[in-house]
């Protein structure tokens, strides 16, 4: 499982590992049953605290991505895929209603919003 995270962001470093493990099971690259690693890996791979992985994959079972159990560790929860993908799109809308908004605030047209939408998704980590 490959993640990448950034300490120049302002994605708190929990979120960037929630949001991506999401993305991974939401693309089916993590299938259901399948393990996470640890929490002291995750953490030691990536130089990070054990805290933030703690958070990070507290998260992820609160919101139904992953399940603990205990003594064996985290693992992809079985869950309705069409329904987590409906909730990620309610996020995202969300997201950009409030972009939107700030955008006509600020006189920023839709093409310039556009813009700045279509270079964030082509550069912009997970």
């Amino acid at each position: 499982m490959d993640i990448i995270i950034s300490n120049t962001g302002a994605v708190p470093i929990y979120e960037q590992i929630t949001r991506q493990i999401k993305g991974l099971i939401l693309r089916g690259e993590l299938r259901e049953g399948e393990a996470l690693p640890s929490m002291r890996t995750l953490a030691r791979d990536l130089h990070i605290s054990l805290i933030t992985t703690k958070r990070a994959y507290e998260e992820l079972e609160r919101e139904g991505f992953v399940a603990t159990v205990p003594g064996k560790g985290c693992f992809v929860a079985p869950r309705n895929l069409e329904l987590a993908r409906e909730s990620l799109m309610t996020q995202i809308e969300e997201s950009l209603s409030q972009a939107v908004r700030l955008a006509r605030s600020g006189g920023v047209s839709l093409s310039e919003l556009n813009e700045s939408l279509r270079i964030l998704y082509q550069e912009e980590p997970l």
